[in-house]
């Protein structure tokens, strides 16, 4: 299998009737919200997508998606290079009463009024849901070591001696 552009929309249902295994590269320029959502996209996208039927039938699509990208280190500020490598098994439906019968291992793949689903938008909804929710180096790597961190500032008040609320009810049982 060959490394080619990877086309801008498949039909699943034509393509896993013929079985077509595709490989290629996603440019960064078909990338914009992974382009917004990182410093920078440090190289195209190789992705690896695999069209077939499972054993009841249902039309499954496979793939994979490798790529690297910079982050702003929320502890320390700098960047760093975090690899993303997903795999994920989607099953398209036309709609919503067919999601509810998708074995749990499958997501559903929506699909447009003829039957066909945008590759590059697939893949970097993927490639978004990888990003870890707060960058940061490993503690090794980082400026801010783990010792100097710092999660909020505890005054130590000394408190007052202030009489007891219940030291009334105390008095009135020792009357009894």
């Amino acid at each position: 299998m060959q490394k080619v552009k990877l086309p801008v929309e498949i039909d699943p249902f034509k393509t896993a009737k013929r079985k077509l295994d595709y490989q290629g590269s996603l440019e960064i320029k078909r990338l914009p919200r992974l382009s917004d959502a990182t410093l920078k996209v440090n190289s195209d996208v190789d992705v690896w997508l695999r069209f077939g039927t499972d054993p009841q039938g249902l039309v499954v699509v496979q793939g994979k998606a490798l790529t690297e990208v910079e982050l702003e280190c929320q502890r320390c500020g700098e960047a760093f290079s975090y690899a993303i490598d997903v795999e994920f098994t989607y099953s398209p439906v036309c709609d919503e009463s067919q999601v509810e019968e998708l074995p749990e291992d499958y997501e559903p793949l929506q699909l447009d009024e003829d039957n066909y689903f945008l590759v590059a938008d697939l893949i970097e909804d993927e490639l978004l849901l990888a990003l870890p929710i707060i960058p940061k180096h490993s503690l090794e790597d980082c400026l801010v070591k783990q010792d100097e961190q710092v999660f909020g500032k505890i005054d130590i008040v000394e408190e007052e001696s202030k009489p007891n609320p219940f030291a009334v009810l105390q008095s009135l049982k020792k009357k009894d």
